[in-house]
Formats: C-alpha cells, sequence, structure tokens
C-alpha cells in the first residue's frame, strides 16, 4: 500500500469553501476531493506516474501506413 505524504496546504477561504461544497456533493472528505481533482488533471496532461506505465508508442507502423507523414 502507498505511503500518503502529508503537507500543509494554505489555500483562500472562497476556494475552500468551494471545495467544501463539491466534496459535500460528491459524498467525499475535502482531503479526498483534492486528492481526486489533482489525479484527474495529472491523468488528462499526461504527467501521471503509474505503477505499470505504458510503453511509449513505437511510431515505425504508422510510418508504413502513412508514408506521407
Amino acid at each position: 500500500m502507498n505511503e500518503k505524504k502529508k503537507f500543509l496546504l494554505r489555500i483562500d477561504s472562497n476556494v475552500y469553501a468551494a471545495l467544501e461544497k463539491w466534496a459535500a456533493d460528491d459524498l467525499r472528505s475535502i482531503n479526498a476531493q483534492i486528492e481526486f481533482l489533482l489525479t484527474d488533471a495529472i491523468k488528462k496532461s499526461g504527467r501521471i506516474i503509474s505503477k505499470n506505465p505504458i510503453p511509449p508508442n513505437d511510431n515505425s507502423e504508422s510510418d508504413t501506413e502513412n508514408p506521407g507523414r
């Protein structure tokens, strides 16, 4: 099991209030909501480090399918 890193987060009170409402709507704690949002942003940006990393695409096949590229 991964050990979770602890750190202090200073956040604007309006942002905190919005997160608190959003977390309640999703039946999560504020901490879980922040972790969910950060993880989602990391995945969408392609920066996620997973336990089983996916190897990069081998472009040799696509070169034969699209020789003009």
